[in-house]
């Protein structure tokens, strides 16, 4: 298979780099496409073997599978100037949050298209990518499709494309809430007088602690609080606090306006 990667940026990279650590390609089948050559010398090192290029340079497009990870709001300039045809038999996989398979299909003028929302675990090989498809794209592609995504993390197939959105909200942006929550607990640490690197241990592991009793008990979430919070105690006084200012609701409100802004990305 020959992939090209409209848009090497952090997450075409990452994708890009997954593919190679499990061999689903091989780096001279892989061609990686940037706005301007100022990153030639950084991706080059990187991916000594394979085709570096900028836009203006692609005039014809030799790929199975093409990957679009630019920017959503760039990606309407970026396709009214592309200065290659997309043959009948290419694939093409969009990474970009918010815009939807039918305007994808509209301004590229080709019907074989594939939907997917990834997250920036996909750096570890850790993410996870909600992802589907348009009418036409048969089962042993979506397959090829699967396999390149699961390279990456694990991969979620969505019949209704309307949840991309919210997965985007969910797990897309998701990562970043979780950096929010942990910042404000390492500065909680340094401001009752716990040094910055040893308050970052602490929080850090506690964190991974939480997620493998997370994955390794058969205890809902709200068994798995009552088993800290005991009566009268330390963390009842802070989950109180948590409830009286409305914590929950204000991180919901907050994941439901990602997503009202991924819907806005389609334009």
């Amino acid at each position: 298979m020959k992939i090209a990667i409209l848009g090497a940026g952090n997450m075409g990279l990452s994708f890009s780099k997954s593919f190679l650590k499990y061999e689903l390609i091989k780096p001279e089948n892989l061609h990686l496409i940037t706005r301007n050559q100022s990153k030639f010398s950084k991706i080059s090192e990187e991916f000594p073997k394979s085709k570096i290029s900028t836009f203006d340079e692609v005039n014809d497009l030799d790929a199975d599978l093409i990957i679009i990870a630019v920017k959503p709001q760039d990606f309407q300039h970026v396709a009214e100037n592309f200065r290659f045809q997309l043959k009948e038999n290419q694939m093409v996989l969009s990474i970009m949050a918010g815009i939807k398979i039918e305007k994808i299909q509209k301004l590229l003028n080709h019907p074989l298209v594939v939907r997917a929302m990834p997250n920036s675990p996909t750096l570890l090989g850790m993410g996870i990518t909600g992802y589907t498809s348009a009418e036409g794209i048969s089962f042993s592609q979506l397959i090829n499709i699967e396999r390149l995504l699961n390279s990456t993390g694990r991969s979620v197939y969505l019949e209704n494309e309307e949840l991309l959105d919210s997965v985007t909200a969910l797990s897309g942006s998701g990562p970043a809430y979780f950096y929010y929550i942990i910042d404000a607990m390492i500065k909680a640490g340094v401001e009752m007088g716990i040094e910055e690197n040893l308050s970052q241990l602490f929080v850090k592991q506690t964190m991974l602690g939480a997620y493998h009793l997370i994955n390794n008990s058969d205890k809902s979430l709200e068994e798995l609080i009552k088993d800290v919070a005991s009566k009268g105690g330390t963390t009842e006084a802070a989950l109180k606090s948590f409830n009286e200012n409305n914590l929950k609701e204000i991180l919901k409100d907050g994941i439901l306006s990602a997503e009202k802004r991924a819907k806005e990305l389609n334009g």
